[in-house]
């Protein structure tokens, strides 16, 4: 009996450490632009509740995060958020509120006296801008170019001088808006083949 009671004992702690089998994570690939960067912090803090991995990766994503819309839809798209584009100056700035037909003459004729930065053509961010304020009109050869929204909030702090474009998210104490282009969809464009993977995550970032 004390050898089928100890082989019964030594069965169990056996079977007891033995791990139970974890069902593998599952992870979505996701890239934003850099205006849509803030966005991908809601992205990541749904993932955690839903026990999702993302990995960043601008190499076909399952879930690319811009803003404004694409000319073309290819893939599944949904609307995520919104988001107010402004025309951004630094706080103690000689230049007050703007009309529109003052932000368009900035951009197409330039001002000697300010720096003015746009972004490189075929971003979302001047896209947008370009749809809103320069109606097929060009952009001015003597306008700089900011790399990425943060590059502008760099320029725009350090530069007394300057004026450029923001999303309102990327707005800070010691900046000021002086015109506000239009508020865009923040859309999230989905791989076709990933839709079903991403609905849930992209479910819990619209609530």
């Amino acid at each position: 009996m004390r050898k089928i009671t100890f082989f019964l004992l030594c069965s169990f702690l056996l079977f007891s450490c033995v791990p139970a089998p974890q069902t593998p994570t599952q992870t979505i690939t996701v890239y934003a632009t850099s205006a849509a960067e803030p966005w991908l912090r809601g992205l990541f803090a749904c993932a955690a509740d839903l026990s999702l991995t993302l990995k960043v990766s601008a190499e076909s994503p399952d879930i690319y995060l811009r803003l404004g819309e694409p000319e073309i839809f290819i893939s599944p798209v949904y609307q995520i958020g919104e988001e107010e584009i402004l025309v951004v100056t630094q706080r103690e700035s000689a230049v007050q509120d703007l009309t529109l037909a003052e932000v368009r003459k900035l951009f197409t004729d330039g001002n000697p006296s300010v720096q003015v930065w746009g972004y490189a053509s075929g971003t979302d961010m001047q896209i947008v801008f370009d749809q809103f304020v320069m109606e097929e009109r060009s952009v001015s050869s003597s306008v700089r170019v900011a790399f990425s929204v943060q590059n502008m909030v760099d320029v725009l702090k350090s530069e007394p001088a300057a004026i450029g474009i923001l999303s309102r998210q990327m707005l800070t104490d010691d900046l000021r808006a002086v015109y506000s282009v239009g508020k865009v969809p923040v859309l999230a464009v989905v791989k076709e083949n990933a839709a079903g993977q991403a609905e849930t995550l992209l479910a819990c970032l619209s609530n």
